[in-house]
């Protein structure tokens, strides 16, 4: 809103002589990095609230597992507050409110994603927490199935605006709707014409893709959180790795020097990817451990389901994909211990599923197993921007 404020009164501040006291907020940058500090303050400074008001209405996780020795491990965490999620999910939008041209469809779809999926997760956490308040056979939360219809619901409308938001009168060649591929050049080096075996994706294509990156890396991001700081500190990681991309894609000269397509107006994404960041930096605060709040399925599905959107509008899904490795791992160990477990009879391929408990069990305390895996998501990031000069 700041932005657009400043888009109205320019020619009054101009002829004032007090457009140099604004003039920042026209850089994209500025207003990145601005929300990415407006967000980590607003769970700073509503993270006790709101964890004192969810104690109060003993919005409380205990976790069970079907391992004894994780049971036993994780009782000094129950009845720790969730639905912390909140917090983040409030501050993206707040910080995005703030500093992003809110006129940008790009942006507006952003907050659609963003409150759709917390909406979602909230839904799921209150129903779970309040059963036993509510009474007996109440219903313990959302079940799997209608979290999955919302989430590819979604994702079928979003892929279909961006694809819309993408078209170019008369051209049946546009970047928006490039299967970008890791290592291949959208541009002939040394010039600005296209490389001509690019794949341009169809809009059932188009949608089919939207739809499994926001349901896949919501439910992703839902299974890894489960120890304290992981989710967060992985989300954080990726999301400054996005935020970089984004900056990258909204500005033609950037992306046609590493030859990496060029979309505009894509640029105020980085604004969201910088109140992402801010917000998990600032959850962690809260959520380091010991974790004095949880975020629940409010905070993880929202933040899988933004990273998954944010990666289709920039054309960015295989590179996301590796920054987002951890949470793929993560994924993949619980479908591979579920079908595994059915199809033998009731064996196993990991101690316990998430992977992160696996790894748990085998006698990682819980600090190291979170900042190993911050770590290699720290590598992947590097990996996966450094794999854009590789072209």
């Amino acid at each position: 809103m700041l932005y657009v404020l400043l888009d109205i009164l320019r020619p009054w501040l101009v002829d004032a002589g007090l457009y140099r006291f604004a003039m920042a907020l026209d850089q994209t940058a500025f207003r990145a990095f601005a929300a990415a500090i407006a967000s980590f303050a607003l769970v700073l400074a509503a993270g006790r609230p709101v964890v004192r008001w969810l104690a109060s209405k003993k919005i409380g996780d205990t976790a069970r597992f079907d391992v004894a020795a994780l049971d036993r491990a994780l009782a000094s965490k129950a009845n720790t507050p969730t639905m912390g999620g909140i917090l983040i999910a409030g501050a993206i939008a707040a910080a995005t409110l703030l500093l992003a041209d809110v006129r940008d469809m790009y942006v507006v779809m952003a907050l659609i994603v963003l409150v759709w999926t917390a909406a979602v997760g909230g839904m799921d956490d209150w129903l779970k927490l309040t059963a036993a308040a509510r009474g007996p056979g109440q219903r313990q939360g959302l079940f799997a199935w209608e979290k999955l219809v919302f989430q590819l619901g979604l994702g079928l409308l979003i892929g279909w605006f961006v694809y819309r938001q993408g078209d170019a009168p008369g051209s049946a060649r546009d970047l928006a709707h490039v299967l970008n591929l890791p290592f291949q050049r959208t541009y002939e080096p040394g010039a600005a014409d296209l490389n001509p075996s690019l794949v341009y994706l169809s809009r059932p294509a188009f949608v089919v893709v939207t739809m499994l990156m926001i349901a896949g890396l919501s439910n992703a991001v839902n299974v890894t959180d489960g120890m304290d700081g992981l989710a967060a500190g992985v989300c954080a990681f990726v999301g400054a790795g996005v935020f970089v991309l984004a900056l990258i894609t909204g500005r033609e000269f950037f992306a046609q020097y590493l030859l990496s397509p060029a979309l505009p107006f894509t640029a105020e994404l980085a604004v969201v990817a910088g109140a992402l960041v801010g917000a998990c930096l600032g959850f962690l605060w809260w959520n380091g451990s010991p974790a004095i709040v949880f975020m629940g399925d409010t905070g993880s599905l929202c933040l899988g389901g933004l990273l998954g959107y944010l990666a289709v509008a920039l054309r960015q899904e295989a590179l996301v994909l590796v920054m987002s490795g951890v949470l793929i791992l993560e994924l993949g160990s619980v479908a591979v211990q579920v079908g595994y477990f059915r199809m033998s009879g009731g064996k196993r391929v990991f101690r316990c599923a998430p992977y992160h408990w696996h790894l748990h069990l085998g006698g990682w305390p819980e600090q190291k197993v979170v900042v190993r895996l911050w770590i290699v998501t720290l590598i992947l990031v590097a990996l996966g921007l450094g794999s854009l000069k590789l072209r």
